[in-house]
């Protein structure tokens, strides 16, 4: 970066004299000879100025409850807003694994043909049906209040990163789950493939093609 430019500013300022001189001979000549210096520059170099600044991917961060806490405030669009409540409303009182683990069976149902393709779709699967909603706080019959702003921020910040491709390594796919306090009868025919928190998480059995 330093190199490039110091090149730029050396030929800036030699440019500059030569016009000033009226000597456009002068002016060819320093333009080839900066061509030449600017194609010795390493081409990784050059690659650096203009690649994007991304925040790091890592996976042990997003576990990380004070990595979390500084990041800035999180928003979107009705997407963002539908896992945002959902984890405020399921898991607000979980551990940061709990919500994210939470937030992986929501985006694995979104990328499964068996439910619909879009988060807002997922939460409100069956909402207005008796015993068929598919997240308790959508038919539950009470007012969806957010009484914790705190709360509310961190889990906005948790779906932000799930969104943009957060890891999903918590519940190895599954796309159900129930709290510990009940046993629904489908969980007897699912495989079981974490408990975190106050939450079993389960997921089909794959079932294997046979000639």
């Amino acid at each position: 970066m330093r190199l490039f430019v110091t090149v730029f500013v050396v030929f800036a300022a030699t440019v500059s004299t030569a016009f000033a001189e009226g000597d456009t001979k002068g002016v060819a000549a320093i333009v080839q000879k900066e061509q030449k210096a600017l194609g010795e520059i390493p081409q990784s170099k050059l690659n650096n100025l203009v690649k994007k600044v991304t925040p790091p991917k890592s996976a042990h961060k997003i576990y990380d409850a004070d990595y979390i806490a500084s990041l800035p405030k999180a928003s979107g669009g009705p997407q963002w807003k539908c896992l945002a409540q959902a984890l405020y409303f399921e898991a607000r009182g979980e551990s940061l694994k709990g919500q994210i683990a939470v937030a992986e069976v929501i985006l694995n149902r979104v990328d499964s043909r068996a439910f619909p393709d879009t988060l807002c779709g997922v939460i409100n699967q069956g909402t207005g049906r008796k015993f068929a909603c598919q997240f308790t706080y959508t038919c539950d019959g009470l007012a969806e209040n957010i009484a914790n702003p705190k709360a509310y921020r961190h889990v906005g910040k948790v779906a932000r990163l799930m969104m943009d491709g957060g890891p999903r390594k918590l519940t190895d796919g599954a796309t159900f789950y129930h709290t510990k306090a009940v046993r629904p009868k489908w969980s007897r025919k699912f495989h079981r493939t974490a408990t975190i928190g106050v939450h079993h998480f389960y997921r089909k059995h794959t079932q294997l093609s046979s000639n």
